[in-house]
């Protein structure tokens, strides 16, 4: 309702910015910590919302509604958004017919995450403009203020979030839907077909259009000088920015809303109003950097990390010399695990006990790489694992992967393993690939995909067949089986894996935190039978844990009756129970 204040995550204040905006279209990957956006935006009836197969189909889709000339949406996680990048970089020369807008959602700390990149990069080198909200009001009114900009000057905008950003909450002044109409398409290959000839023309249009707004920027909202204490002052942006707030209330800052391209005049004006000048801003001195190309005197990461998340108590550390009076309790180190009856552990307690080796890929399996499984040997990027298995086949043989196995699930298959896959049949590689297919993106929250047969909306629709889409490119040997079934499984991947040409095995097994998922079974111990001997302990379930005698206890809350520890456990001394 139009005036209300409603307490908001960032990622919801999005949704609702989208909404506001009249965005009509949106298509995005699930990646944490941007999925909630568009789980948000699902919401509203007037946008049309999906989950795309990856972020490249996800932003070119938005494109495409975009020339049509609709407002548009999609969103990522930072590195979803090197997966975009084809379409990113080119859509910065076509630019837009109705607004499109993209969200990057960067995570400093890595809390789920396997690198730290800095998506202000992307933005300089693709010559696209960049927002950057400090807070959930400033998510909504910037999604907003990102439209009016990409129409204004023909631009696909960028909107950085970051972690503390999208997962944070604070109160947001809604507004009322915009119900803009469609703009007229008008057929125009000179803007929208990029080959040699016409990308030159537009080329110069994109330098033009940088300039420009550079130099608007100092006169755009979303950029203010704060004037204080002009004794000391801080260029920052984002979340850093209330750091600095809050240790520093009384300096003089300048809050970059738009972190690329930088009004240089208002920093320039700014850096000759203050005595002490820094520059505060995690990750990349992006924005240090061009200020100090400009010859303006500042400190930046000569004093500041760039690893991790910033913090009120650093900059307290880096500038007053203060250190927290107290330290954090010591606590036990709690590494994350799979949960009791995941079908990924089974399929893990298998390839440890045949001694094979597995190539991952991103998802809830990557745990497979630590204690007490150590199963997964490499994880490099979404659909890598059937890549790199087949580089190491081309390199050392065949012989040489027939230990090794490559990894990947359903989502993360149809993300980017259809690719990989066709790769190996293509070039005539071998290996075997298991798709862990527990019928949903788990890693992400659970979200459906094109081969779960529903959509972001709930509807129902033909679902991708796995099994079918393998044999049809090519794949002679394709099993399927229930990852809970160790005797069928263990005969399958020594089968499988003996081969001279490529073969699939798709462990068929949901996920146990799935809606609507029923367990009526529970694994009961028999303590006059135990031994002792802890091979049911060996996966590592956390509903498993031993009594002060040696034998073995099992948390009934914990427990979904998948009968893994009954299967190992050699002197039936586990049983399962109706609950």
């Amino acid at each position: 309702m139009d005036g209300m204040k409603e307490l908001m995550l960032g990622n919801q204040a999005v949704a609702q910015g989208l909404y506001q905006a009249g965005c009509r279209v949106v298509s995005s990957y699930p990646g944490t910590p941007s999925t909630e956006i568009t789980e948000f935006a699902s919401t509203y009836p007037e946008i049309y919302t999906e989950w795309a197969p990856n972020e490249k189909v996800a932003y070119e889709a938005a494109m495409g509604a975009s020339i049509a000339g609709a407002r548009a949406f999609c969103a990522m996680k930072h590195v979803g958004l090197n997966v975009a990048a084809a379409p990113l970089f080119t859509a910065a020369y076509t630019g837009v017919g109705g607004g499109m807008v993209a969200a990057v959602a960067d995570d400093p700390g890595m809390h789920s995450s396997q690198n730290e990149q800095d998506s202000r990069r992307y933005a300089v080198a693709a010559k696209l403009p960049m927002l950057e909200p400090a807070d959930s009001q400033e998510c909504a009114d910037y999604t907003e203020a990102a439209f009016r900009l990409s129409e204004e000057y023909d631009t696909p905008v960028l909107l950085r979030l970051s972690t503390r950003v999208s997962h944070s909450q604070s109160l947001v002044e809604t507004k009322a839907r915009q119900e803009l109409p469609l703009k007229p398409y008008q057929k125009d290959p000179g803007k929208y077909v990029m080959m040699p000839a016409m990308a030159k023309g537009r080329h110069v249009h994109v330098e033009k259009r940088m300039e420009a707004m550079a130099e608007d920027g100092g006169g755009f909202p979303v950029n203010r000088a704060e004037y204080n204490d002009t004794s000391i002052g801080f260029i920052t942006s984002g979340i850093p920015y209330q750091y600095v707030k809050e240790v520093f209330p009384e300096a003089s800052v300048l809050k970059l809303g738009m972190v690329h391209p930088l009004p240089k005049k208002l920093i320039e004006e700014f850096a000759s109003k203050v005595e002490k000048l820094y520059i505060f801003e995690e990750l990349e001195p992006v924005i240090e950097e061009q200020v100090k190309a400009w010859g303006i005197q500042a400190t930046g990461k000569e004093i500041f990390t760039r690893q991790g998340e910033y913090s009120a108590n650093m900059l307290r550390s880096a500038l007053l010399g203060e250190k927290m009076e107290q330290q954090p309790a010591a606590v036990p180190a709690r590494p994350p695990i799979l949960c009791p009856g995941c079908p990924h552990r089974s399929v893990f307690t298998i390839l440890k006990k045949l001694k094979i080796h597995a190539a991952g890929d991103i998802g809830c399996y990557t745990l497979g790489a630590v204690a007490p499984l150590e199963v997964i040997d490499t994880t490099i990027c979404m659909g890598a694992s059937i890549s790199s298995l087949h580089g190491m086949e081309k390199a050392k043989g065949k012989d040489y992967i027939k230990n090794w196995v490559a990894v990947i699930g359903d989502s993360t298959f149809m993300h980017t393993g259809v690719n990989s896959l066709m790769n190996t049949v293509y070039n005539q590689g071998s290996g075997t690939v298991i798709i862990v297919d527990n019928s949903t993106t788990g890693m992400t929250g659970h979200q459906d995909h094109a081969a779960t047969g529903k959509t972001l909306k709930g509807e129902t629709v033909p679902a991708i067949n796995i099994c079918q889409f393998c044999k049809a490119i090519g794949i002679e040997h394709v099993v399927e089986v229930n990852a809970f079934d160790l005797p069928l499984l263990e005969k399958v991947i020594k089968e499988e894996t003996a081969r001279e040409e490529v073969s699939v095995i798709i462990t068929k097994s949901p996920c146990v935190l799935l809606k609507g998922n029923v367990f009526p079974d529970v694994c009961v111990p028999i303590p006059e039978k135990c031994k002792k001997c802890g091979a049911c302990l060996k996966p590592g379930c956390p509903a498993l844990t031993r009594n002060e005698d040696g034998t073995i206890a099992i948390d009934a809350t914990m427990c979904n009756g998948c009968g893994l520890c009954m299967q190992l456990c050699p002197f039936d001394a586990i049983e399962k129970e109706r609950k």
